[in-house]
């Protein structure tokens, strides 16, 4: 082969694989696909603004002491499967829910109740700012039990494996995926943004649900933008060392390598030059934040970036928070209480932010995680499940209500693939199409952001109002 043409495509190889890299720990508050720079193909150009969030809960939820059955029958159920890890009826008494939901083993209407911990989203679930999202799960197409054991239709790869699951959920695709759906959503977005470098923000770390075909994902801390040590401030107490290091890394290269990074690096002061302007030109949020709890200061931290969205130059941005130790094989009785106050607060501080800012309608909210869990104990804990509850939160949902089908309390139950691991029956690529839809985008292009939409006839599972 001539050189020159495997340079070229050793070149393009770099650039596809870019987004692989994390440059946010190295140089730069980027973790992004580098022969995206500069970049814009956008589809359509919205006036006015909307920002979807998604909160990542590492490790995998457990959905059954989450969501919690109450009504008698469902109880006794609940607390004969999972006997020591069962949340007392009376300790739920509070955060009873009144929305009723039928249940598919035609045993009546369900009532269910949040973990006591969780009273701040009960109360938005009574104002109608929030609802349950029920069995949502990674699927490639609609599955039944039989045709799953039976193995007769495609499954999402690896189920029941964190790393595996945490990509299908976030890029509906296997692990490796180089862009998510909420990347893909930014893709969309991107000439309607002034600035298309903050189309994309992740207040948690890199995470491929943020990363698009053309979006990139930038990183901030919970502190605001993050700055390259030693062009910010001086370097060894020397100007003329900050001077020299800001020319090495950002100054035009000849070689494709040195030149890509570069750019980065020129791009990334650029960005934290405007985001920390931005900030400081902001009048204090009046809504309190547990300082305490990293999930409420990195929802606050987005709040603050929606403030600034003028400044920011955006009409459309998908912002990525997280929080871990979800994986309880052990001691979920001890640990999983505190988990679920931290997302309750931290959820309910940042609506109530969004109201001060006057864009509670304009910002929607939801949970992710890995896959949900066992129903059944192993002692103190629950195993790797597989579909979940979750929630999605904002001024434009329609809440106080149950969307989806409610599984039978059971184990090896019409709706359970083994132990209480629910089969989903409302699959991730819906909610992500659902979601791109309020967003804008149009239903011609749902198919790029989830590729998998086109197996499914409901594409719209009626969240908003």
């Amino acid at each position: 082969m001539h050189i020159g043409k495997l340079r070229s495509l050793q070149r393009r190889e770099f650039l596809r694989r870019g987004s692989a890299l994390g440059l946010a720990g190295v140089a730069a508050p980027w973790a992004l696909n580098l022969s995206a720079i500069g970049e814009v193909a956008a589809a359509t150009s919205p006036t006015d603004y909307k920002a979807l969030v998604c909160i990542f809960l590492y490790g995998g939820n457990d959905y059954g002491n989450t969501v919690v059955p109450y009504d008698p029958d469902g109880y006794r159920e609940y607390q004969k499967i999972r006997q020591s890890l069962a949340t007392a009826r009376d300790a739920l008494a509070a955060t009873a829910l009144t929305s009723r939901v039928p249940a598919l083993d035609g045993s009546g209407a369900r009532q269910m109740a949040l973990a006591p911990q969780m009273g701040g989203l009960k109360a938005l679930f009574d104002a109608g700012k929030m609802g349950v999202l029920l069995n949502v799960g990674t699927l490639v197409q609609p599955t039944t039990l039989a045709q799953y054991k039976a193995q007769s239709v495609p499954l999402p790869p690896k189920l029941f494996s964190h790393n595996d699951q945490q990509s299908v959920w976030q890029a509906a695709n296997p692990e490796g995926a180089t862009s998510g759906w909420g990347g893909r959503i930014g893709d969309q977005f991107l000439a309607s943004n002034a600035n298309a470098s903050f189309s994309c923000i992740n207040a948690s770390g890199n995470a491929v649900f943020i990363a698009g075909q053309q979006a990139v994902q930038y990183q901030v801390s919970t502190a605001g933008a993050v700055a390259i040590n030693g062009v910010n401030k001086t370097l060894f107490g020397s100007q003329a060392c900050s001077d020299a290091l800001r020319a090495l890394i950002t100054a035009p290269r000849s070689h494709w390598m040195e030149k890509e990074l570069n750019r980065v690096a020129a791009r990334s002061i650029s960005a934290q030059s405007i985001v920390s302007g931005a900030l400081a030109s902001l009048t204090p949020l009046a809504t309190q934040f547990d300082t305490s709890n990293s999930l409420g200061m990195q929802l606050r931290i987005v709040a603050q970036l929606i403030a600034a969205r003028q400044s920011l130059g955006v009409a459309r941005q998908v912002f990525f928070v997280s929080l871990g130790g979800f994986d309880l094989h052990d001691f979920l009785p001890d640990q999983h209480p505190g988990l679920l106050e931290d997302l309750s607060g931290a959820m309910a501080s940042f609506y109530d932010a969004t109201r001060e800012l006057g864009v509670s309608d304009q910002v929607t909210s939801f949970t992710a995680s890995d896959f949900g869990r066992t129903l059944s104990s192993n002692g103190d804990g629950s195993d790797h499940g597989w579909g979940s509850h979750h929630f999605v939160m904002g001024g434009a949902v329609k809440g106080g209500r149950f969307w989806g089908k409610m599984p039978a309390v059971a184990v090896n139950g019409p709706d359970d693939v083994g132990q209480g691991r629910l089969l989903p029956s409302t699959s991730v690529d819906q909610l992500g199409a659902t979601l791109a839809s309020w967003m804008g985008v149009a239903d011609s292009d749902l198919s790029r952001v989830v590729p998998q939409i086109g197996n499914y006839s409901q594409r719209d599972l009626g969240l908003f109002a």
